[in-house]
C-alpha cells in the first residue's frame, strides 16, 4: 500500500473513531438529569444551617418557591472554581426574595474519608452562604439523591420550579443564565 493511502486510511479511521466517541458521549449525557419531571425526594443524613425548628429538609418543603439545588464535594476543583462562586452570586442577588431558596448538598460518591459532613460548616463559612448545607453519602457507592436526580458528578445544579418540577439539571449553568431562568420561573 502506498504511503499516501496509508495516511488517508489512518485519517479515516481517526475521524470515524472521533465521531463514534462524540456520539457515545452525547448518548451517555442524555441519560443524565431529570429535567421536566417532578423533583424526587431527598435522602440527606446530616444537615448544617437548617431553618429554625427544623431537623431535616426535603424538596416538598419548597413548594411555591423556586429552588436552586447545588450538589458538590469538598474536594471537587470545579465546585470551588465555578460552582460555589456562581452559587454565591445568585444567593447575593436573590437573598431577600421570598420566592427563591438555595440548598447545597455534598453528594459523596468518592473520597468518603475526605468528603465528610465535617466539611459542611467550613465551606458555608468560606463562601459566606447562610443556606442549608446537607450531606448525602453513598456507602462505597453513589448516594441515593444522585441516583434519583441522575446527576453525573459534581458540581451539579438543579433548578426546581414553584410546582416542584425540575427545569434545569446539569453540570453547570452560568450565573446570568441561572438568574434569568429563576426570574422567569418566579412569574409562572
Amino acid at each position: 500500500m502506498k504511503r499516501s493511502h496509508q495516511i488517508n486510511l489512518l485519517a479515516l479511521i481517526l475521524s470515524v473513531s472521533i465521531v463514534v466517541f462524540v456520539v457515545a458521549q452525547n448518548a451517555q449525557h442524555q441519560d443524565r438529569g431529570v429535567a421536566g419531571q417532578q423533583a424526587p425526594s431527598w435522602s440527606v443524613s446530616k444537615w448544617h444551617q437548617l431553618p429554625k425548628n427544623l431537623k431535616e429538609l426535603n424538596v416538598e418543603d419548597y413548594k411555591g418557591k423556586v429552588l436552586y439545588l447545588y450538589f458538590f464535594q469538598s474536594w471537587c476543583p470545579g465546585c470551588h472554581k465555578t460552582g460555589f462562586p456562581n452559587l454565591k452570586k445568585l444567593h447575593e442577588k436573590f437573598k431577600d426574595d421570598k420566592l427563591v431558596e438555595f440548598v447545597a448538598i455534598q453528594t459523596t460518591f468518592e473520597g468518603h474519608g475526605i468528603n465528610t459532613d465535617k466539611k459542611l460548616e467550613p465551606i458555608a463559612k468560606r463562601y459566606e452562604l447562610p443556606i442549608p448545607f446537607g450531606q448525602s453519602k453513598g456507602e462505597n457507592g453513589t448516594p441515593d439523591i444522585m441516583k434519583k436526580y441522575r446527576s453525573g458528578g459534581t458540581p451539579w445544579v438543579v433548578i426546581v420550579d414553584k410546582n416542584g418540577r425540575v427545569q434545569f439539571n446539569d453540570y453547570h449553568i452560568e450565573s446570568g443564565k441561572a438568574a434569568s431562568l429563576i426570574e422567569s420561573l418566579k412569574k409562572k
